[in-house]
């Protein structure tokens, strides 16, 4: 896992605000504000924050299903945000998406034969129907799903199974890339279980890299080998899973993992409660954005702007620990 496969280079997505009798832009939402990172080939990054902050904008702005405003990015070498919609089209068979929510990504209209065949025509990845038909019941085997489950139709199915079907569609073109937008949110306990080890063999069997979007941590540290935080459209902090779960840095870093329940109640953190609301990225606060939340905020927080840079306390490299604050 040493050749990064995808590159995201100050990637920035806003979304105007139009108001007016003339419709004219009054202001705009910062979404995703000036966020780099790397994910290497066969590894999961997991990108987590809170509902609102930006993961599954930043997500879709590197599949370029929403087009960024600024920024790069490469996959393989390849700057796909200089692409043409005839080339996107086709590096998008490497690069694939599972949505959140299996019940609405799915057509009730169209048959589990009918989602996998869709891929596979688009892409020209099988000539005959007897060929689509053999890789459909493959992927259905992949995926723990019943072969005869070919003919039947989205509501005939559990939320698991249908996220499993999800899935199946995300590699009926063989992708290298997945990102993966909280595909286990909408799902029970014991069923988030299921997924994430399904996942977890997939990637081994098939040498898949994800991108894992979550706002559970607990979720992103069983799959994850290294861990982004975003808050309020930034990166604030990245390490290894180990040790941002171990030693975490960023205060909001702090505050997430302080929130995670544990049966062992004498293992259990002080909870670390954050003051007031997280604010709009219509007007975000100066220099640091999490500052009036912060316990541990200065006077120069609310005037520098930090930069994602190598902890202070962390002198081993192969960590590789960058946080955003000038007092962690």
């Amino acid at each position: 896992m040493s050749t990064p496969l995808l590159e995201v280079k100050n990637l920035v997505k806003r979304f105007p605000i139009h108001g007016g009798l003339l419709g004219r832009e009054v202001g705009a939402v910062q979404a995703v504000s000036d966020v780099s990172f790397t994910i290497n080939k066969g590894e999961t990054l997991g990108l987590v924050g809170e509902s609102g902050c930006g993961k599954s904008t930043l997500g879709r702005c590197i599949l370029r299903l929403i087009e960024p405003t600024s920024g790069q990015v490469y996959f393989d070498g390849q700057e796909v945000t200089a692409l043409s919609t005839l080339e996107m089209r086709k590096l998008r068979r490497r690069m694939q998406i599972i949505f959140q929510d299996p019940f609405a990504s799915l057509n009730p209209r169209m048959t589990v034969e009918d989602v996998l065949f869709e891929p596979m025509e688009i892409h020209g990845l099988a000539k005959t129907r007897a060929e689509k038909l053999e890789k459909s019941q493959k992927l259905l085997d992949l995926c723990g799903l019943r072969r005869e489950s070919l003919q039947r139709y989205p509501h005939e199915f559990s939320g698991g199974q249908r996220q499993r079907i999800c899935i199946a569609r995300a590699l009926a073109v063989q992708p290298e890339f997945i990102v993966c937008d909280e595909p286990v949110s909408a799902l029970d306990v014991s069923i988030q279980a299921q997924i994430i080890n399904l996942m977890q063999d997939l990637q081994r069997e098939l040498g898949l890299t994800y991108l894992f979007i979550a706002h559970d941590l607990k979720v992103v540290e069983h799959i994850s080998n290294r861990v982004a935080v975003m808050y309020l459209g930034k990166v604030v902090e990245t390490a290894r899973s180990e040790e941002l779960y171990s030693n975490p840095q960023h205060p909001y870093t702090r505050a997430l993992l302080s929130a995670i329940p544990t049966p062992d109640p004498t293992r259990a953190r002080n909870r670390i409660i954050l003051k007031g609301d997280v604010p709009s990225p219509i007007s975000p606060p100066t220099g640091c954005a999490f500052h009036p939340r912060c316990p541990q905020a200065q006077a120069d927080c609310s005037v520098r702007k930090p930069v994602l840079e190598r902890a202070k306390t962390v002198t081993e490299a192969q960590f590789a620990h960058d946080v955003a604050c000038y007092h962690a």
